[in-house]
């Protein structure tokens, strides 16, 4: 099954904003601005982290139960998503940022602004025993059933740190990383990555 795993932020009046379901229903624009939050930027981090957490709801995670999605935004406003891939041997696993930093290069992206994560273990249902189903959701499941919040704030690991920095500007690049579209923390890639390595080390 293909699953788009893109899409594009612009601005209220734009064909995205009139017929995108992420946008319409879960961050109405004239309900945004009457509490007084006005500015895109503002917008553009609460559909992050509503992407990061549809994205969660793919998460393969049978092992450790602990599922993190991610949503990356490129410099041009495509949105990325991915989540955390568990395997069996452990090392072969990676993370949702990877996922989607990987995603977006492998499609021939290079320049990006901002990642939003959400992580935590799953809530069980009760018809799971106390088990996390590892079957993928359907993307209407994804779009609609999907976990709201999240009972931690999901930090990137040091590798993720490093394959951001690989990629991105550390001093303007955003890590939004969040419990919910009201709940989120805001930091630069140079504060979780301070007197980093990068490229222009190499030139």
């Amino acid at each position: 099954m293909q699953r788009k795993q893109s899409c594009h932020i612009e601005g209220p009046d734009s064909d995205l904003y009139k017929g995108s379901k992420t946008v319409r229903e879960q961050f109405d624009y004239s309900k945004v601005k009457s509490e007084g939050k006005t500015s895109m930027e503002e917008v553009q981090k609460k559909t992050l982290i509503d992407e990061a957490l549809k994205a969660r709801s793919y998460s393969y995670s049978p092992y450790s139960q602990y599922r993190v999605g991610a949503a990356l935004m490129t410099k041009s406003g495509k949105i990325y998503r991915g989540c955390n891939i568990e395997n069996a041997a452990y090392g072969p696993s990676n993370c949702a940022e990877r996922t989607a930093f990987f995603k977006a290069v492998s499609e021939g992206e290079r320049e990006f602004t901002a990642i939003a994560i959400v992580g935590g273990r799953a809530a069980a249902k009760p018809s799971d025993e106390g088990n996390i189903p590892v079957d993928h959701p359907t993307d209407e499941q994804a779009n609609e059933e999907y976990e709201t919040s999240v009972s931690d704030m999901a930090y990137p690991c040091g590798v993720c740190r490093q394959v951001m920095r690989e990629f991105c500007d550390p001093d303007t690049f955003r890590v939004i990383v969040a419990k919910s579209i009201t709940e989120y923390e805001v930091r630069t890639l140079a504060d979780l990555l301070p007197e980093s390595f990068g490229p222009d080390n190499l030139k």
